[in-house]
C-alpha cells in the first residue's frame, strides 16, 4: 500500500449522484510542499518522517540548520 501523505477528499458531482475521490499519495506530492510541511511548526512527527524518507528516496539532501531566536 502506497504511503498517504493526507486523507482523501470526497468530492459529490453537482446534478449527479457521483462521488469523485482524490488520493493524497506522498510519492505524487510536490518537493516544495514537502519541505514546507518539514519546515511547519505544527507539522505531526509521524508524517515528518515520511516526508523524510522521501526527499531521501528521490535524492534530495536536506541541510539542517539551527532556528533563528526572535
Amino acid at each position: 500500500m502506497p504511503v498517504k501523505f493526507k486523507a482523501d477528499d470526497k468530492r459529490l458531482v453537482r446534478g449527479t449522484k457521483k462521488v469523485i475521490t482524490t488520493k493524497h499519495y506522498i510519492k505524487n506530492t510536490p518537493k516544495q510542499e514537502l519541505i514546507d510541511y518539514i519546515n511547519s511548526s505544527n507539522a505531526k512527527p509521524k508524517i515528518v518522517q515520511k516526508c523524510r524518507n522521501e526527499l531521501t528516496r528521490r535524492g534530495v539532501k536536506l541541510v539542517w540548520k539551527p532556528k533563528e531566536s526572535a
